[in-house]
């Protein structure tokens, strides 16, 4: 006599094989930590740079933000067209970091006492300048001249490359090989052997900016020679981390 239907037979079936699941033992070595040596390696590649970026700024002050602001565009003006002249091209000059800054006058120690207000003594227009130096023979005379014309403050200088992907690839390589060359030696010294690699990862660091040459104030009718200037070499660095498994 059939007790169960065919379509209660099957749930019966899939319950029992749902339990037997659950209750199957897991294996000890389940959640152990995979056998592996991790390294590291860096490598680096030296380029000669072709290519400066000058942070250039011009501030102007005056009693009102109309004057200080028309002084300030006058000077960079100025210095826009002199940048030009010496072959720098539209695409290598950018305005950067503008501001227009109130000045105050705080009131003596004696004076607080009376709760008197700051008071606006005149105004500070900045006006920031990048410009991209591909000509690095007349990136002296681009320094000179900018401050000859009105600039009186500068952030930095970044010598840099166009193209500096064959020495980041170079690098890249010394790197991988200087990971694999460590943990050739860990395996050995371990008496151990290297299986596949399991994980890499990378990180890369390209120069930094340089201390700019404080800037000097040139009379017009001086003849200044060019700001000297040493490039030197830009050293582009890679890190590479390397994760091997421990063949068992």
């Amino acid at each position: 006599m059939n007790l169960f239907p065919d379509s209660a037979r099957a749930m019966l079936a899939l319950v029992v094989v749902f339990i037997l699941g659950v209750d199957a033992p897991v294996r000890a070595d389940d959640n152990a930590p995979y056998p592996q040596i991790i390294v590291s390696g860096q490598g680096s590649a030296e380029l000669v740079p072709d290519m400066a970026v000058l942070q250039l700024a011009v501030v102007r002050e005056a009693e009102t933000a109309r004057a200080a602001l028309d002084a300030n565009s006058a000077a960079l003006a100025a210095v826009l067209k002199s940048l030009r002249d010496l072959g720098i091209a539209e695409r290598d000059l950018q305005t950067a970091n503008f501001s227009i800054q109130p000045k105050y006058v705080y009131p003596s120690p004696q004076a607080r006492d009376e709760r008197q207000p700051p008071r606006i003594a005149g105004y500070t227009v900045r006006n920031g300048l990048s410009v991209r130096v591909r000509d690095l023979a007349k990136l002296g005379a681009i320094m000179d001249t900018s401050v000859t014309l009105g600039v009186n403050e500068g952030g930095g200088i970044l010598f840099t490359n166009d193209d500096p992907t064959a020495a980041v690839e170079q690098a890249r390589t010394r790197a991988v090989r200087s990971a694999m060359a460590k943990a050739n030696t860990l395996a050995s010294a371990a008496g151990v052997k290297l299986g596949r690699v399991l994980e890499m990862s990378e990180q890369s660091y390209e120069p930094a900016p340089a201390p700019m040459i404080q800037a000097r104030m040139v009379m017009a009718d001086a003849a200044p020679e060019p700001v000297p200037v040493a490039a030197g070499e830009n050293s582009y660095q890679v890190t590479v981390n390397l994760s091997y498994a421990i063949v068992q």
